[in-house]
């Protein structure tokens, strides 16, 4: 299973790995994704099953036939390459396009309609906690009082007005300013945090004993809840270390296969430049 299948690349590897016998299924919850991988991965045949759906709801997702999964599943978490290059769908600062950023378009919810209507308390908590800005109460404030004058529609005009505020305090950045809240604006419209929670709570329940879990994150908030999920499920128990016997009776459902995550080395980084923030985290399950 590739629960996150984007382009197809990870799922056109797997394929030729465990063909003849083996079959793939790769959910998406991008058309538009799901149209391109049919097209790279059209040689596999009847290997490959396409889903269309968001990998939180992995468990109503699969087929039964393909239940339990005996192999593994990888999850590569997060806005696709493909999704940042195209520059209408608003991901991406670097081009005018309208404030989207939704991955499937049945998602009512719009980054344009954060940034116009979300309370100013809400945008600070928005900004915090899911890019980590460090002005998030100075860019909150200044964009409810422009957006009473001139709603955002643009990723550029948002992106220009962070710079300018950025710029009008004498903060000077190593990345582009606007980073941050287009991360946090991303993933408020998207639910990821949340997904992500959904998807490896679903874990235990979709695969058999020997099978594997992989799971690949880009930032710090995504990586530390696929750490604590991996870390609490490798464990018997999880009481407070003060109760003297275990009272929760929970059992380890999955073993780490290693304790650190793995890297992409620099070699891999000088040819593909976004490997540098990713994180791979894998087990099996007992």
């Amino acid at each position: 299973m590739d629960a996150t299948l984007g382009a197809g690349g990870h799922a056109q590897a797997i394929l030729a790995k465990i063909l003849p016998q083996g079959h793939l299924y790769g959910i998406d919850q991008d058309p538009a994704a799901l149209a391109l991988a049919g097209e790279r991965l059209v040689e596999f045949g009847d290997a490959f099953h396409p889903i269309l759906g968001n990998f939180s709801e992995i468990a109503n997702l699969l087929p039964d036939v393909a239940k339990p999964i005996t192999g593994g599943i990888l999850a590569d978490i997060g806005v696709s390459s493909m999704q940042l290059d195209q520059g209408a769908r608003g991901f991406s600062f670097m081009k005018e396009a309208p404030l989207d950023m939704r991955m499937s378009p049945t998602n009512p919810l719009t980054a344009a309609e954060v940034v116009n209507t979300y309370p100013e308390a809400r945008l600070v908590q928005i900004f915090s906690e899911y890019g980590e800005e460090h002005m998030s109460k100075t860019l909150a404030r200044r964009l409810v009082q422009e957006r009473q004058h001139h709603p955002f529609e643009t990723t550029t005009q948002l992106a220009e007005l962070i710079a300018q505020e950025y710029k009008s305090r004498g903060k000077h950045e190593k990345i582009h300013p606007a980073t941050r809240v287009f991360q946090a604006l991303r993933i408020e419209v998207n639910d990821e945090l949340g997904s992500l929670r959904r998807f490896l709570e679903s874990l235990p329940g979709l695969l058999s004993p020997g099978a594997r879990v992989a799971v690949i994150s880009f930032h710090s908030l995504e990586d530390r809840i696929v750490k604590q999920f991996f870390q609490q499920e490798s464990r018997d128990c999880v009481c407070p270390p003060r109760l003297p016997v275990c009272q929760c009776g929970h059992k380890a459902s999955f073993k780490l296969l290693k304790g650190m995550p793995l890297q992409a080395a620099e070699a891999e980084i000088r040819v593909n430049p976004r490997s540098r923030s990713a994180k791979l985290r894998a087990a099996i399950r007992l």
